[in-house]
């Protein structure tokens, strides 16, 4: 989330100070780096206006070079505040992204446009990202408007997705779905999450990576149920430790997930940087047993936690 306090924050200083240098190292020994980008990036538009919406999140646009610096190759704009400044915003998003050499997918000028994958080469894999939210349902993309790729995973996975997917299986040797999914500040999947999780996966993802709760989940099989945060300005709850999060490194051997190596994570305002001492601690607690409750083991190697991916018990 680059917008708000962290938006701020590259106004006063500029984009190339958010991320520490060993943050920065660490994406940077990746072959792909993606993230979920949780706003617009925009100087136009107007608050978009709905039931119960408290926030809006617009990055100015020399945001992208946030990102850009940090060494992202793609970003998923299927989430909740792509068009919290409207159809404009999110035009402008999608136009800096380009300008930036960044894929993007989830998010477009229609229905196919907002559904389509983004498509990368990586490691000399061909890698499919397809981007899809559950929320809201008043940013979707429809015929003539433009939005979000959204999916209603409360009523299961839509004919849409399954045959996409299914596609996408016969023509990449990766397929990742992030999915945004779920309410806000949860400790773990709900169940609906998980069934969602279950078919995806045996419609043809390779791996699932969600986003939601701003707080990290378990991770089970071949899904990383909840990202978590990377940087934002969100105040922190102190049971919960939103400020606290983990950067996911996965490792793929003949196109299946092996391994998910989790570097803590310290987010403090609009900066992040690794995590140690006393957080780091909380960090390898609090992931331990998520991924426990979801039977998968997590070992503690050179300061990284490490899960075996596979199927799901």
């Amino acid at each position: 989330m680059l917008g708000r306090g962290v938006g701020a924050q590259i106004a006063t200083a500029g984009p190339h100070g958010l991320f520490s240098r060993d943050v920065r190292e660490i994406v940077a020994s990746a072959d792909l780096a993606v993230l979920n980008l949780e706003c617009c990036v925009s100087g136009r538009g107007h608050p978009w206006h709905s039931p119960g919406k408290q926030f809006h999140f617009r990055a100015p646009p020399q945001a992208i070079d946030a990102l850009a610096d940090l060494g992202v190759d793609c970003v998923t704009l299927a989430n909740n505040h792509a068009l919290d400044f409207g159809y404009t915003a999110l035009a402008d998003t999608l136009s800096h992204l380009s300008a930036a050499g960044i894929s993007v997918t989830g998010a477009g000028a229609d229905p196919d446009r907002a559904r389509a994958p983004a498509i990368l080469e990586a490691g000399g894999l061909r890698v499919a990202v397809l981007g899809v939210t559950d929320h809201p349902a008043d940013f979707a993309a429809a015929p003539g408007r433009p939005g979000v790729s959204y999916a209603n995973l409360h009523a299961g996975i839509p004919c849409w997705l399954t045959d996409q997917l299914r596609a996408l299986a016969t023509r990449a040797d990766i397929v990742l779905v992030m999915p945004h999914w779920g309410p806000n500040m949860t400790t773990r999947p709900m169940p609906y999450i998980r069934s969602a999780a279950r078919a995806l996966t045996e419609a043809g993802a390779t791996l699932v990576a969600g986003h939601s709760a701003h707080v990290f989940h378990g991770v089970a099989g071949r899904v990383l149920y909840d990202l978590g945060d990377f940087i934002d300005d969100y105040a922190t709850d102190p049971a919960l430790r939103n400020d606290l999060g983990l950067l996911f490194l996965i490792t793929i051997d003949e196109h299946a997930p092996r391994l998910a190596e989790a570097v803590p994570l310290k987010l403090r305002y609009a900066r992040t940087e690794l995590a140690s001492g006393a957080d780091r601690d909380w960090i390898r607690s609090r992931f331990t047993s998520a991924c426990a409750a979801l039977g998968t083991a997590v070992s503690d190697h050179q300061g990284r936690l490490i899960a075996e991916l596979g199927s799901e018990r």
